[in-house]
């Protein structure tokens, strides 16, 4: 595959960034990059997929940065920061170098009505407002210092800061459109200016020429190398690797497994596999419904299944097997959840057994009440979730004697629906995140997706502490006591932790990704000379 080099008008660029400059004809370098969902909206401070922070990373910059090595934080449009010795009040001291893509100065105003309009009821919005935990308001001290004011403590609000979802718009731009059709009109600080979102076709970048603020966690500090970057859609699995082999997309992401190992083992791609911290590719245990609400059962599930063979089989080994709630590139994750549900059939027999539910009849499946016993899996579209289940079926049928229902369900929101119903034994959900405050909704007691429907104080108090507790040696205990709690009530399944499968064309180089794994730092990607 060759370098593609586009030749375009540059009258062409500056009617779809609405401005009236003018120029030659000249020769830009362009990459296409394959996304593989088509967000419902990509505006950051509204919606919530990581798919639009593949692109928007890079057309905005944070207030601050993780090293994706250290996972310490650096600085990004705040040069340094502080933290009142009551966790309230987090000071920050602006750059003041930047501006916006549209000219408008960057400063401790344009922090204020970035904040205000994610904490704004009438924005809806889906993830970034969560991240700012419990940020009450912001103050504007001068013209470059900006103090965010919390109801209580939050230890993971500098993660949240460092996430695209709260990177920093234009003001102006702010002004000029409302929440439906900001979206289309893009201004942020980063080394990419927005230049057209058109749905379902493409959204296309463009180096900033400005861009002289890098952080220290990206490679190359000045202008991108590229001139051009344009995303498009490649929502079905199988045209993402046809679209690679025609050179129709120089990047990829979640390639299918088997394309991945035998793109990369033929020399045909470069293989970027990227950790997503957070929660694993998981079933939640419904404790509410008949079966799943025994703890023995619960066990017996875990013991009956072979997550080595599934990650062979589904995954190609590209994946680690996951053991807990969280994946192991997860802040304060805890080895010791390691040990306790190692494949063991015969165990899991046993446990079956002593829930006194046996094959009476001589049918094959284990009975209650005179009736074959059957449990209901919801299983979502994502993830390869669906392949999961199918060999759950199988091992759970063939181990433990009782009938298994899959039940496909295809969107997130038809999920809600059937998890509503409460007529289900287990169902797969998962949250990313680096840090892992991304339990508390799934196990606090009155967590808005706890959809095990386990209450415990115990639990409640260990989250809870761990999301306020400032000091990491503390944060990480109370995680590890959590994890470990979790997996001995065995309210959860783990399979494997989620890898992101980035196919390259051998031309490109610099791909590489913050933190979360879903970002990249397009700042840093070149394409070779043919």
């Amino acid at each position: 595959m060759t370098k593609r080099v586009l030749c375009i008008v540059l009258v062409t660029v500056a009617v779809l960034l609405g401005s009236c400059s003018q120029g030659s004809p000249s020769e830009t370098s362009e990459i296409v990059y394959g996304l593989t969902l088509v967000p419902s909206g990509i505006d950051p401070h509204i919606h919530a997929s990581a798919e639009l922070g593949i692109p928007l990373r890079s057309v905005y910059d944070s207030l601050i940065y993780r090293d994706s090595t250290t996972l310490e934080f650096v600085p990004g449009l705040a040069e340094s920061w502080e933290i009142s010795p009551d966790g309230l009040t987090y000071t920050f001291w602006l750059r003041q170098d930047v501006v916006f893509h549209d000219g408008t100065p960057f400063n401790a105003d344009a922090v204020r009505i970035n904040v205000e309009r994610v904490l704004s009821p009438e924005a809806n919005s889906l993830k970034a407002a969560g991240l700012l935990g419990t940020v009450q308001r912001v103050e504007v001290v001068d013209d470059y210092t900006v103090q965010l004011i919390l109801s209580a403590p939050y230890a993971p609000l500098l993660d949240g800061l460092s996430q695209p979802y709260l990177g920093m718009a234009s003001p102006t731009a702010l002004a000029q459109w409302d929440t439906a059709t900001y979206q289309f009109h893009q201004v942020g600080t980063g080394p990419y200016r927005f230049v057209e979102y058109i749905v379902d076709d493409r959204l296309v970048l463009e180096k900033f020429d400005g861009y002289n603020w890098a952080p220290s966690c990206v490679i190359n500090p000045g202008v991108p190398a590229v001139d051009r970057i344009v995303f498009r859609f490649f929502t079905d699995p199988a045209t993402r690797t046809l679209a690679l082999q025609s050179g129709e997309a120089d990047i990829m992401g979640e390639l299918l497994p088997y394309d991945a190992q035998t793109l990369s083992s033929e020399g045909l791609i470069d293989l970027v596999v990227a950790p997503i911290p957070g929660q694993p590719l998981q079933f939640l245990f419904n404790t509410h419904k008949s079966y799943t609400s025994s703890l023995e059962v619960r066990k017996a599930l875990l013991f009956a299944t072979d997550r080595r063979a599934i990650i062979q089989g589904v995954f190609y080994s590209l994946s680690n097997i996951a053991y807990g709630p969280l994946s192991s590139s997860t802040l304060y994750y805890t080895p010791e959840v390691e040990d306790m549900y190692a494949y063991n059939p015969e165990m899991a027999r046993a446990l079956m057994d002593g829930t006194g539910w046996l094959d009476t009849d001589g049918d094959g499946w284990r009975d209650a009440d005179g009736s074959p016993i059957e449990l209901i899996i919801l299983v979502p579209p994502w993830g390869l979730a669906p392949e999961v289940a199918q060999l759950l079926e199988s091992e759970w049928e063939t181990t433990l004697q009782v009938k298994i229902r899959l039940q496909q369900v295809a969107s997130f929101p038809l999920l809600v629906e059937e998890v509503a119903s409460g007529n289900y034994h287990a169902v797969s959900l998962n949250l990313q995140g680096l840090d892992p405050v991304v339990l508390n909704s799934f196990f606090l007691s009155n967590g808005n997706r706890n959809w095990t429907g386990y209450a415990s104080l115990d639990l409640d108090n260990l989250l809870i502490q761990a999301q306020t507790e400032a000091d990491p040696i503390l944060r990480a205990n109370y995680y590890a006591q959590a994890q470990v709690l979790i997996m001995e009530q065995a309210l959860v399944l783990p399979i494997r932790e989620y890898t992101n499968l980035n196919g390259t064309n051998t031309s490109i180089a610099g791909l590489h990704f913050d933190p979360q794994g879903w970002f990249p730092y397009l700042v840093d990607l070149s394409i070779a000379s043919p």
